[in-house]
């Protein structure tokens, strides 16, 4: 059954008449994103620093900005998650994600650089991937600078955020020279054609539809070839092993539900160590929105804490 907290917020966006993403501009509905994080995200915790970065990459600048932990130190040099937030590769920005990354940073102990990657329809696939690709390696390369160990780094994103960081670890372990110690994969999106159980059982009436996929997907790949790229589906990846441990979270009501399990076991059956986890009660999106559903805090929580073990040092 639906957390009652999550049917609670379904409800009243069908009061309030709250408009679907997919019947906006991509404006409006990036305008709107920012705007309902205030209803269903918690206050921002307070942190030692956030600053505002700018990485080198193959399109030109991509902003960036680091948190540090509450009570770390500016000489510290801490491990570090590379965070890409979600929104379906059209919406989103460093500001939707940042109570997340400031949670994770606290609970884990590390810190957090959130990547505003170049999103569709200005810029197309692959220029998402191209970017988070080329940001990692800055903050690799700027390691010493940036106070943050480049042996201790892992990567992570929910939703399109989450295939990002999926496609980060396939590409790493295919250039070979950038280690990654774990992919944090929050309801990934993991393969473009969409045609899973879980999108024919939870297209509908649970905020994230099939409509509003197809409408992200419209926006950021312009080439039908281009769903069978790896770059586009990690799940269609030639391989799978040699990858970084991996947290799958999974939500019950989520369209997303089967290709982020299928994920997962992908992962598994190549030899690599996964944990999945779904919250049956959940619907896509939850993680962000502590300040409504309970659960939402838990998941953040679980997240940090194998975070939290997957950078501890090693002996």
């Amino acid at each position: 059954m639906l957390h009652p907290s999550a049917r609670a917020l379904l409800d009243m966006m069908i009061e309030k008449q709250v408009p679907p993403t997919h019947t906006l501009t991509p404006e409006q509905a990036r305008h709107f994103y920012r705007e309902r994080r205030f209803a269903t995200q918690p206050e921002p915790p307070e942190v030692a620093e956030s600053r505002d970065l700018v990485a080198d990459g193959p399109h030109g600048p991509i902003p960036l900005r680091m948190v540090r932990p509450k009570g770390s130190t500016a000489d510290q040099v801490l491990p570090v998650l590379v965070y890409y937030h979600g929104g379906g590769w059209v919406i989103g920005d460093l500001d939707t994600h940042d109570t997340l990354c400031r949670s994770l940073a606290n609970l884990a102990g590390c810190a957090v650089i959130a990547v505003d990657y170049r999103m569709g329809p200005e810029f197309k696939f692959p220029a998402a991937p191209d970017d988070c690709i080329a940001a990692t390696r800055w903050v690799r390369a700027n390691a010493a600078a940036l106070k943050v160990d480049a042996n201790r780094m892992a990567v992570g994103g929910d939703s399109a955020g989450g295939n990002l960081a999926a496609v980060v670890s396939l590409a790493a372990r295919d250039a070979g020279d950038l280690p990654i110690r774990f992919q944090l994969l929050i309801y990934p999106a993991t393969d473009a054609h969409c045609d899973t159980q879980s999108y024919h059982a939870n297209g509908q009436g649970y905020m994230l539809t099939r409509e509003t996929m197809a409408y992200f997907y419209g926006h950021y790949i312009d080439n039908e070839g281009h769903k069978n790229d790896w770059r586009a589906s990690p799940l269609r990846a030639a391989s799978h092993a040699n990858l970084p441990p991996a947290l799958v979270i999974t939500a019950g009501f989520d369209p997303l539900r089967d290709e982020g399990l299928h994920y997962a076991q992908k992962l598994t059956q190549a030899g690599n160590r996964a944990t999945h986890i779904s919250f049956e009660r959940q619907i896509h999106g939850f993680v962000t929105m502590g300040k409504v559903i309970d659960e939402a805090n838990a998941a953040v929580a679980l997240c940090a804490s194998m975070l939290r073990d997957a950078l501890a040092p090693r002996a």
